[in-house]
């Protein structure tokens, strides 16, 4: 498993292509909620199984904090660690960055995946896009 910052047209058609399928296709997300206007502003990242765009993912700047966005796995990829590999590509990149911290809204069946990768939830839980989420958030080192 290797990911990739986004860096070409085709890396970024990778990973909206995983993110429509996760998403828009099957958890009926509406594709003007899922595409959204901070696609310019964010550091996208798309996770390659022997060359076969399998994850993705994003990550912006709001109000001093970092925020992981769209974080998703094709089914094929899941439970065989490629969460893990895009988490930490994500946050070795903050760290770049020098973020102190970083948030996410985490749907509430992925929590415990989450808080295994050292994120603490701060917030009731809420609805975005007709799915529970719960705000979480991590202090690097």
């Amino acid at each position: 498993m290797n990911v990739t910052k986004v860096s070409t047209e085709q890396q970024l058609k990778d990973a909206f292509s995983i993110r429509k399928k996760v998403f828009i296709e099957e958890q009926h997300v509406p594709v003007e909620i899922e595409m959204d206007e901070y696609e310019n502003e964010s550091a996208h990242f798309v996770l390659y199984v022997n060359e076969n765009p399998a994850g993705a993912g994003r990550f912006r700047i709001i109000n001093n904090n970092g925020k992981i966005e769209r974080v998703c796995i094709l089914p094929r990829y899941r439970g065989l660690g490629a969460g893990n590999h895009i988490m930490k590509a994500i946050e070795d990149y903050a760290k770049t960055i020098e973020v102190s911290s970083i948030v996410l809204h985490a749907q509430t069946h992925a929590i415990p995946f989450y808080k295994k990768l050292g994120y603490q939830e701060d917030s009731e839980e809420f609805y975005d896009a007709g799915i529970p989420h719960k705000s979480m958030k991590k202090f690097l080192d």
